[in-house]
């Protein structure tokens, strides 16, 4: 139970303001759009938005991404462990390529580093490499940038400091995008399995674990099977052999989604103005029910920055849900059948157990 005499957390308190933002990037917007081919080739196929965005090159579609791991490096600079970083990098580039229906290809990634120390510089290629093949793609290239005066270490890790980001690509037929065009009443929502905080939510994490309540990585909660440090560095989830193997199998997913930054918000990242009815969501992982109740965080404020164990939804008609959770099983990541689609117009999430209601970048609760 969280403790009510404490005041609660909010991301705001750990210094992330997504309001800001998010207003900062509509002001881009317009001035990027300028930019874009409307036909021939290189034409941009999507709006702002979607998880990817594709560009047409002949008959072929190249979905394109760029993320990075955030804060979740200074975990790695704590533990002194970094061959796990690159997986998180690859996750979340792969993952967000899978959202428009694309197969992803290639990634390259750019380290920035305070100082190029060998044996933790080839630690992150090591994840790299073992996310790529994970992933089933290839890493062409990269780039390493030393940059003392901007890049700075954890203060219990003088020296080093990184950031981690990547780009990569994909294809996609133009006529083969999945946008969530198309999506009904009663569609069945499935949840793919997450093994934790995955790579959003660190800032606030580790403002509640090693600052609010002086937590080191070390310690072990009664909750955890290993210690706090070894939980929030967990690598990333990669699902493209799980949805690439249910799009061989047939199945009509008619909309996949990549739960990540603002939680089961990211549902609505599609083409229609449908709501998400989550009624039958699994027990989340015990660092959520830790994070919540150490920091004294409400349930609405959880479920707009974490995946709150699922890290990745499809909505498939309801006469394929029990296969395409077969399938899911048979790649070793478990799924359930967490909601369904509600065709009203609203293009909300709800969230009845918990007495939510999430629009644009908020649950409020009812």
């Amino acid at each position: 139970m969280m403790d009510k005499s404490s005041p609660a957390t909010t991301h705001l308190d750990s210094g992330v303001d997504p309001d800001r933002e998010e207003a900062s990037l509509k002001n881009l917007f317009a001035l990027f759009q300028k930019t874009w081919k409307k036909e021939g080739e290189g034409a941009v196929c999507l709006d702002f938005g979607f998880f990817a965005n594709v560009i047409q090159i002949g008959n072929t579609g190249i979905a394109f991404t760029t993320d990075g791991v955030g804060s979740k490096v200074l975990i790695a600079q704590m533990m002194e462990k970094y061959d796990t970083i690159g997986i998180d990098c690859v996750a979340m580039n792969v993952n967000d390529l899978l959202c428009v229906g694309a197969k992803p290809i290639a990634m390259v990634d750019y380290i920035a580093v305070q100082e190029v120390d060998p044996k933790y510089f080839q630690e992150i290629c090591l994840g790299l490499y073992h996310g790529a093949i994970e992933a089933d793609i290839s890493i062409p290239g990269g780039e390493i940038a030393q940059l003392q005066d901007v890049i700075k270490a954890h203060k219990d890790r003088p020296g080093r400091g990184f950031d981690l980001v990547g780009s990569a690509i994909g294809s996609v037929a133009p006529d083969k995008l999945i946008l969530g065009k198309d999506l009904q009443e009663g569609d069945v929502i499935i949840g793919l399995e997450s093994n934790g905080i995955h790579s959003n939510g660190l800032t606030l994490a580790r403002s509640v674990f090693f600052e609010r309540n002086n937590f080191s990585v070390e310690t072990k909660l009664p909750t955890l099977d290993h210690s706090l440090g070894e939980e929030l560095l967990k690598p990333t989830y990669i699902y493209t052999r799980v949805v690439r193997g249910i799009l061989d199998h047939g199945i009509h997913a008619k909309a996949l989604v990549h739960i990540t930054g603002d939680g089961f918000l990211n549902l609505t990242r599609v083409s229609s103005d449908v709501s998400f009815l989550i009624d039958r969501l699994p027990s989340p992982p015990a660092i959520f029910s830790l994070i919540q109740n150490y920091g004294n965080i409400q349930d609405k404020d959880m479920f707009r920055m974490y995946n709150m164990g699922i890290g990745f939804c499809m909505v498939v008609p309801d006469h394929e849900a029990e296969k395409t959770m077969s399938i899911a099983r048979s790649f070793q990541k478990q799924a359930y059948q967490i909601g369904r689609i509600v065709s009203d117009g609203r293009k909300e999430i709800r969230i009845p157990s918990k007495n939510l209601r999430g629009q644009g970048k908020h649950f409020f609760e009812t």
